[in-house]
């Protein structure tokens, strides 16, 4: 690290899903200090998009105690490692049954570095085609809907879309088009 040395760590919890771990570290100045870090596996949030309509997911976020509509995102079970495009596609077939003729890398997200060291990326699906989703048993109440772009916006506007993933991918996207 620039200017911070590691000098010990230990593990203090882990699941299927993270690990939390505690760094010693070393300042430039010398002086020591202590880091706790929420290690995850990176993971994939995918827009889907057809014509000037986005397909969002809606589930209960537990550690916030509410439902909220958001792009569809995750990581690989068990901590695991995947190409990020290949989740990507998993995440949008097993959360909302769409499939992808096209998937558009848009860019690269942090979750909060200051606390974790996951990160994310984020894809465009185009070309879709409908399916059964196929979800994880922790998604057994999700919802999914298609919403106008208009409306999309509102939603950020209003508080109804939080999740800051997803406001940051649609912040990708529009780049994107600008761009284009």
């Amino acid at each position: 690290m620039e200017g911070v040395d590691k000098v010990d760590t230990r593990e203090v919890y882990a699941n299927a899903w993270m690990t939390v771990r505690e760094d010693g570290i070393r300042r430039a100045d010398g002086s020591l200090g202590i880091y706790g870090v929420v290690d995850k596996p990176d993971y994939a949030l995918v827009i889907p998009l057809d014509g000037e309509r986005l397909h969002l997911v809606e589930q209960y976020r537990y550690p916030i105690g509410l439902r909220r509509w958001e792009f569809p995102q995750g990581t690989a079970p068990n901590r695991a490692e995947l190409d990020t495009a290949e989740l990507a596609a998993r995440e949008l077939r097993e959360e909302t049954g769409l499939r992808a003729g096209k998937m558009t890398d848009l860019g690269l997200l942090d979750v909060a570095p200051g606390m974790s060291s996951q990160r994310g990326r984020v894809f465009l699906a185009t070309e879709l085609t409908t399916g059964q989703p196929e979800r994880e048993h922790e998604e057994q109440d999700m919802r999914t809907a298609w919403f106008a772009r208009a409306r999309f916006e509102e939603m950020i506007a209003s508080g109804e879309v939080t999740d800051a993933q997803s406001i940051a991918a649609y912040t990708l996207l529009l780049l994107h088009e600008h761009r284009s």
